[in-house]
């Protein structure tokens, strides 16, 4: 007799018949899967820090994989969480130590009441998350809002970024596609920030559809039926809905524009590192468009750039795609 433990918690007590096609070490292995969790299984952690000058977070994460195996940190894009990356975590955790923190503003993160949402804070915030697990080393995959993130995290510690892969993560203006980014730039315009302007952004881009919007769009028809709309919903119920969730969304359209001047910045990062770079590139994204991957190429020669049939959250249909070419990346580019 064996007690098996569901993903949903519910324990059942099953008899393995001793038949002829179940010899022995069968059921001794039937046995042992059900009483050992493997390392390689997603964790769910909640990690209390608090960055010089701010107030104190509660950072929830998924861990996977082997500690002493190569990090890889996976930081997510708007409007989502680390549950962005539920299905590409498994495919990589056998071989690396996988962490997906939700930044601040997203997910079952904590963040301070009177926090400023900034680039600058969400970035203040994982590194101090990043130094309380004592990770010096990783391998990032950007995406999105994870891209600035992670380009302040290099400006800052650049010796500790070993190697990016970047799935519709921009570094160069080329990257913004238009009329998405028309709107929000709206904003920026003389540092504006007005209230017409929050509101149209509130209506149009802060809502089901346009959430929806984002795991369809640029998708082949073909693949509407591999994304689960229980995620896109789960981004808005979580992250966008309610007067609160869209004015810190709002503060951080506004704050975008501070990523760009860093672009120069980040750029220089890549010419003088040369740091190894993989781009999994959604080609029919509208928001961050093809002409940002080929970019790379313009600092990183040697960068690999991939083109994926697929949209912004390209993870949904291209998964498999994508965790053999980061596989592969890695393999070469060890550390």
């Amino acid at each position: 007799m064996v007690m098996i433990q569901s993903s949903y918690g519910i324990n059942r007590i099953i008899s393995i018949p001793h038949l002829p096609y179940f010899n022995k070490s069968e059921t001794a292995m039937a046995t042992s899967l059900s009483t050992t969790i493997p390392v390689s299984a997603p964790t769910y952690h909640d990690l209390a820090v608090q960055p010089s000058g701010l107030g104190k977070f509660s950072i929830h994460y998924i861990e996977a994989g082997e500690p002493t195996n190569p990090t890889v940190l996976l930081l997510h894009g708007f409007p989502s969480s680390s549950t962005q990356y539920r299905n590409l975590i498994p495919l990589l955790s056998d071989d690396y130590h996988v962490l997906a923190p939700d930044l601040p503003g997203y997910g079952l993160t904590q963040s301070p009441p009177d926090l400023a949402y900034t680039f600058d804070n969400l970035t203040a915030a994982i590194s101090a998350w990043l130094i309380a697990l004592n990770i010096e080393s990783y391998a990032v995959y950007v995406f999105d809002y994870g891209a600035p993130v992670a380009w302040r995290l290099a400006l800052a510690n650049p010796d500790h970024i070993k190697a990016i892969i970047s799935q519709n993560g921009n570094a160069y203006d080329a990257g913004f596609g238009h009329p998405f980014w028309t709107p929000i730039e709206k904003l920026w315009h003389n540092e504006s920030n007005s209230l017409e302007d929050r509101d149209w952004l509130r209506d149009n881009y802060l809502t089901i559809p346009g959430t929806k919007g984002q795991y369809y769009t640029g998708f082949p028809e073909k693949d509407h039926e591999l994304v689960n709309p229980v995620q896109y919903m789960t981004d808005y119920l979580m992250n966008l809905k309610g007067r609160e969730n869209q004015e810190r969304q709002l503060d951080l359209f506004f704050d975008y524009r501070t990523n760009l001047p860093l672009y120069p910045k980040v750029q220089q990062w890549f010419r003088e590192s040369q740091v190894p770079l993989l781009a999994c590139w959604g080609k029919n994204d509208v928001i961050f468009v093809w002409p940002g991957a080929e970019a790379f190429k313009r600092d990183l020669p040697e960068a690999e750039i991939h083109a994926l049939d697929a949209g912004h959250f390209a993870l949904e249909t291209k998964r498999w795609e994508v965790a053999r070419l980061i596989k592969a990346f890695l393999k070469k580019n060890k550390f």
